[in-house]
């Protein structure tokens, strides 16, 4: 449903005839199916991915309106066009309720029916566009939350918008839960292959029995179950991206196939014998080390190479504390506003266990927390305890707990937490730095802004000697 290449269109239409001149007329200029009732066209809905449904009211077995309501479930973008005999006021309202956009009357006037679906596939054109523009703001705003202030993510984004805009293949590593995905993401969105599909395949999800047919589709009669046709990933993601999660996980077998694919730009269907191009951007990342994967006979060198053009590293969360309060700060606005709550205080007990936890989860467990927290919370102010119990008793018990942070306001938080640690460390501006995984020179910048404004030495303001 991309409208990337010819249009597909589904033809059902029990009279044989009838059901041939109209695929005849549109072979050429639209990829076409065709079949003779709904229980035909209910598989090739999953398989063949129409863009437009094309089918008569009256079908044996089971009725064309019921096949409209299930097209528009399987494929909410798909637009279906309803062919009756009967031209009446009550045929064509009942087919609208079901989900039916437009309606021509038998026999086909074949001029008008070709206006009618080049009007309708028009129409989604921009529908579909618009939708794509709203999950790019969407995405945009989301891509907010992994970026922040620290140097190792101003790397990343700097490696990011290098790479971006080529064709080249890129490789990103780093442990769960890092914002993998949303970097590929943001690689997509600014690639000039922006308008084409974004399609995402986690290796380590899939049974290793189902693998090749997930990335490379199947032809019917394949294997057992494989009732027809079906596009593998990198055929739903022809003119885009395709983004290959954990790739790690890739059995022996099929890193063979996938390297024979970057290489050749084509693949071949599960049963199939004809290859069939596909023109993608690959994005694969990892949470394995791959370089010790490949020593031990793991992985594939060869592929590794093709795989291994461009690399980004993704940091781990305990290296990047400096975006902690950024990062908690954006995740409790934005479930505050999904739960219709004030957007909650954030207490400096609660904010110092947020620094000593190492987060193994990362900005996904970061996230979860937040989630956590907001709702326990109820609006209110947010305390250690509402925290799970094995990040709450990483908290120091020597850490005060008077002082209110606000949760929007990220100068408070950051100023509070500056100042904390450098009292906890008696001044040194070096372990301050090391502890929240920030610059020295940062925390020198501050308080040298602090005097300014408030005219007075914060504590532990000094360097170590």
């Amino acid at each position: 449903m991309t409208q990337v290449g010819k249009p597909k269109v589904l033809v059902v239409e029990d009279e044989g005839s009838a059901r041939n001149a109209l695929l005849q007329l549109l072979e050429g200029q639209y990829e076409v199916q065709g079949t003779d009732s709904a229980e035909g066209a209910i598989p090739l809905l999953e398989s063949f991915r129409p863009d437009v449904v094309v089918t008569d009211v009256r079908l044996p077995g089971e009725s064309g309106l019921a096949l409209v309501r299930k097209a528009r479930e399987a494929i909410p973008e798909c637009v279906v066009i309803v062919m009756t005999a009967y031209s009446s006021v009550e045929v064509a309202v009942e087919a609208m309720r079901s989900g039916a956009r437009d309606f021509v009357v038998k026999p086909v006037n074949f001029e008008a029916f070709e206006l009618v679906l080049q009007r309708e596939l028009e129409a989604q054109k921009i529908s579909l566009e618009v939708k794509r523009l709203r999950e790019r703001l969407v995405d945009q705003i989301r891509d907010e939350e992994i970026w922040g202030e620290s140097p190792e993510m101003q790397g990343v984004l700097r490696e990011a918008t290098d790479v971006a805009g080529s064709m080249a293949t890129v490789l990103i590593t780093g442990e769960s839960g890092t914002g993998k995905e949303m970097l590929a993401r943001f690689l997509h969105r600014n690639s000039p292959r922006r308008a084409g599909p974004f399609v995402g395949v986690n290796s380590g999800a899939i049974p290793e029995t189902l693998l090749e047919s997930e990335f490379f589709g199947h032809e019917k009669g394949s294997f057992t179950g494989a009732i027809a046709r079906k596009a593998g990933r990198f055929e739903r993601a022809h003119g885009g991206t395709i983004f290959l999660d954990e790739i790690g996980e890739l059995p022996a077998g099929l890193q063979v196939k996938l390297l024979r694919v970057l290489q050749e730009r084509q693949i071949e269907r599960v049963g199939g014998s004809a290859p069939v191009a596909v023109d993608v951007r690959v994005i694969a990342a990892t949470n394995r080390d791959l370089e010790a994967m490949l020593a031990s006979g793991g992985f594939r060198e060869d592929l590794y190479y093709r795989l291994n053009v461009f690399r980004i590293h993704m940091p781990p969360l305990r290296s990047r504390k400096a975006d902690i309060a950024t990062l908690w700060s954006r995740f409790i606005e934005r479930y505050a506003r999904r739960e219709g709550l004030a957007v909650p205080t954030t207490s400096s007990d609660m904010l110092h266990a947020l620094y000593a936890y190492d987060w193994p989860g990362n900005i996904r467990e970061l996230e979860n927390v937040a989630e956590r927290a907001v709702i326990l919370s109820h609006g209110r102010e947010i305390q250690a305890t509402h925290l799970p119990p094995h990040i709450r008793e990483g908290k120091s018990e020597e850490e005060p707990t008077g002082v209110r942070i606000p949760g929007s306001r990220l100068s408070e938080i950051e100023k509070i937490a500056i100042l904390r640690t450098l009292a906890s460390v008696g001044g040194s501006t070096s372990k301050a730095a090391d502890l929240l995984g920030i610059s020295v020179r940062k925390i020198q910048y501050r308080l040298r802004e602090w005097r300014g404004s408030a005219k007075s030495e914060p504590p532990g303001g000094g360097e170590e000697a």
